[in-house]
């Protein structure tokens, strides 16, 4: 696998620093089938540039994680215009990575990249959860034509029978993905945006007791007023703390064995947004290699 130096890569460490990996950053900026605003092709360049402002020392955890994890970035690679070859790349990337024992993270790009970054776990994994959090369900089986759309992204991975859902913070789903969801009970869990009050995060804690689960992190998730800079930003969701929380209950009890973060769009002159996705995925890292 081909690597930036550290300088030029997530967090950007200085040249001299030696570590052994335990982490690898994918860059793959996939943006097809974007219904709303675009932009989310330029997400991963933006966030590795913002993550290099992003204070090294965790107040919160005592130290400075990334000597404990030890975190590479793959160099840019072209990512093919068919969406079908595009997602089988990304599957590859991540088999490599999981064969080398790695954590990987990838940095959409939209959200359509899940299914195809999901490919090798739920081959290893007998039994896999997939912690997502966004504003939408994506459970279409197609939208515009397009079976791979960004808003199909978690019907995708239920394809795979394997896979069990958990999603916090919707609060937009269609009628036509109601008789799924409801067909499906058994594997979806949805903590719904307007429950938040009484949402029971001890309930979430069983769930995933001692579970293998990937992270799926769809940033318009987050509420509007802290996130604009994605296609589809929605009121009424989730805020910094509340998100670090159920993500810090994930690496407390359960087995975290992937990610991505998706759907950032930059806009230009307003770094605060990219900043904040950089530090979200280093606290992402940050939880995961400490809490394990």
């Amino acid at each position: 696998m081909n690597y930036l130096s550290n300088k030029k890569g997530f967090l950007g460490v200085d040249n001299k620093f030696n570590f052994k990996e335990k982490a690898v950053i994918v860059p793959f900026g996939l943006e097809k089938t974007v219904s709303y605003g675009g932009g989310t092709k330029n997400g991963p360049r933006e966030i590795i540039k913002a993550s290099h402002q992003v204070e090294l020392y965790d107040e919160e955890l005592n130290c400075e994680p990334y000597k404990k994890i030890g975190i590479k970035t793959l160099k840019p690679f072209k990512i093919d215009k068919n969406i079908k070859k595009a997602l089988k790349k990304m599957s590859d990337i991540n088999r490599k990575i999981l064969n080398k024992k790695l954590f990987s993270m990838t940095l959409g790009g939209e959200h359509s990249i899940t299914p195809g970054c999901i490919v090798p776990f739920t081959k290893k994994y007998k039994k896999l959860f997939l912690l997502h959090f966004d504003a939408h369900a994506d459970l279409r089986q197609s939208y515009n034509g397009e079976k791979f759309s960004h808003a199909s992204a978690i019907r995708r991975c239920l394809d795979y029978k394997n896979v069990s859902l958990i999603s916090f913070g919707i609060r937009n789903i269609s009628q036509s993905e109601i008789p799924y969801l409801k067909k499906n009970s058994s594997r979806i869990k949805i903590f719904w945006a307007k429950d938040k009050k009484n949402w029971n995060l001890n309930k979430f804690k069983q769930m995933i007791k001692n579970k293998a689960v990937y992270l799926t992190f769809d940033v318009d998730g987050l509420d509007s007023s802290i996130m604009p800079a994605t296609g589809t930003p929605e009121p009424g969701g989730l805020f910094w703390e509340e998100t670090l929380n159920i993500i810090k209950i994930a690496a407390k009890n359960s087995n975290i064995v992937g990610a991505d973060i998706n759907e950032l769009a930059p806009i230009k002159g307003f770094n605060s947004y990219n900043f904040l996705v950089a530090k979200l995925a280093y606290k992402i890292l940050s939880y995961k290699f400490l809490y394990q």
